[in-house]
């Protein structure tokens, strides 16, 4: 009798952590889907720490990010030295102000696969990507997800909600390097004005790569 009760409560308890496990990963898929579906726009401050495969820090930078959907972002570092990361719609520019070098890629191939495609991508960019299941950490849910195709160098990333609201992103890489990125101060769904998506070429700055124009990708 003592052996069947103990089975019974066993197994009472592995379905009920079971349930516990679908039902946080519900609310995690729940939580990227209102983010990428209804998230149109989205800035704040941003803190990056940069971990090698040891755990040990090897960089750590700030600045302010802006997101505008579909297919418009801006972060701009300020420590440890200035840079914006531009993306337009059909380029994204990379301005290193020190070394006064821009390098310009095209968008659609420069974001394939990348964390930055989740953030700042259209509705259907959770095509690309798998969910990994969720978790419940100090008040923060964290949803794991991986992208279908990896050759873009990143294994996965973890987004971390908090009260509904994104405030912490992981990024994996495939050399063993992990990105931290905590946000402060963020506001979602109010106007951006347009000149912060719109990169102007400084007369004095050294160009690497070649912009895609708008009529070469009209179909």
């Amino acid at each position: 009798m003592i052996r069947r009760i103990l089975l019974t409560v066993t197994l009472l308890a592995a379905h009920s952590l079971a349930w516990a496990q679908a039902a946080g990963d519900e609310v995690g898929e729940r939580l990227v889907g209102d983010f990428v579906e209804n998230v149109i726009t989205l800035q704040g401050r941003f803190e990056q720490s940069l971990i090698d495969a040891d755990g040990n820090i090897v960089e750590r930078s700030s600045g302010t990010l802006e997101i505008e959907r579909p297919g418009r972002f801006r972060w701009s570092y300020s420590e440890p030295y200035e840079q914006w990361l531009v993306a337009d719609g059909l380029n994204i520019w990379s301005y290193d102000v020190d070394l006064l070098q821009v390098t310009v890629k095209p968008q659609a191939d420069a974001l394939a696969n990348t964390p930055a495609l989740l953030l700042g991508g259209s509705d259907n960019a959770l095509a690309q990507f798998r969910f990994d299941g969720s978790s419940v950490e100090k008040g923060t849910t964290w949803v794991r997800m991986i992208p279908l195709d990896t050759t873009s160098g990143f294994e996965r990333m973890e987004l971390g909600f908090t009260a509904g609201a994104l405030t912490r992103m992981v990024f994996f890489d495939n050399l063993e390097q992990t990105t931290l990125v905590a946000l402060y101060d963020v506001t979602t769904n109010e106007p951006i004005d347009a000149e912060r998506f719109k990169f102007a070429m400084p007369e004095d700055a050294d160009l690497v790569g070649v912009p895609v124009a708008a009529e070469d990708t009209t179909p």
